[in-house]
């Protein structure tokens, strides 16, 4: 049976996939109030791209999909601020969503299996070669520890955070649940941005 849980949602301009990496600073009071519950409680929250909106001010409209975030490292640089280590965790569908009336979105929400480990296939080679040079160019210490480059899913995912990818292609690779078939969405994106 799927595993329903409520939990705060973040709308950022930003997929989050399992496993990754997403560095925040968090001043705005409903966030401030949600990141201390979460410390306080060992709690994730929801990572979900904005379709409408932004990230400050009025409540923006999320996507229904989205990827758990847990706390991972946290600091207080300043009253009223914080910056934050957050590592994705599981990918959701949103069930139901409401605003509390600080402006905070909640959701019931159904976590879903993140994809299984599995060997990156000899055709998709290339794509671990690329994501290896990216590594070099911008450094390991934006990547998660420790690297997996020969896991097929965390390749994909990897190359889907440095990549200019349109929205939907994230949402979709966020969606997809077979890593042979992640790893096409990633060539697709790629052969076709070097036409």
């Amino acid at each position: 049976m799927p595993k329903l849980l409520e939990i705060p949602i973040f709308p950022l301009r930003t997929v989050l996939y399992p496993g990754g990496v997403l560095p925040l600073r968090i001043f705005e009071a409903r966030y401030v109030d949600m990141t201390k519950h979460c410390i306080g409680e060992d709690e994730p929250f929801g990572v979900c791209l904005i379709l409408e909106g932004s990230e400050v001010g009025a409540p923006a409209v999320p996507a229904n999909l989205g990827c758990t975030a847990r706390i991972v490292e946290w600091d207080v640089p300043s009253p009223g601020l914080f910056s934050l280590q957050t590592r994705g965790e599981q990918p959701f569908k949103v069930r139901e969503r409401f605003s509390t009336p600080s402006g905070l979105i909640r959701a019931l929400v159904q976590l879903e299996d993140a994809p299984p480990a599995e060997l990156l296939p000899a055709r998709f080679r290339f794509l671990r070669d690329l994501l290896e040079d990216i590594i070099g160019k911008i450094g390991v210490q934006h990547f998660p520890d420790p690297l997996h480059l020969s896991d097929a899913a965390w390749v994909a995912y990897r190359l889907a955070e440095v990549l200019p990818l349109p929205a939907e292609a994230r949402l979709e690779l966020l969606v997809q649940r077979e890593p042979a078939a992640m790893l096409a969405l990633i060539e697709q994106q790629v052969r076709g941005r070097s036409k």
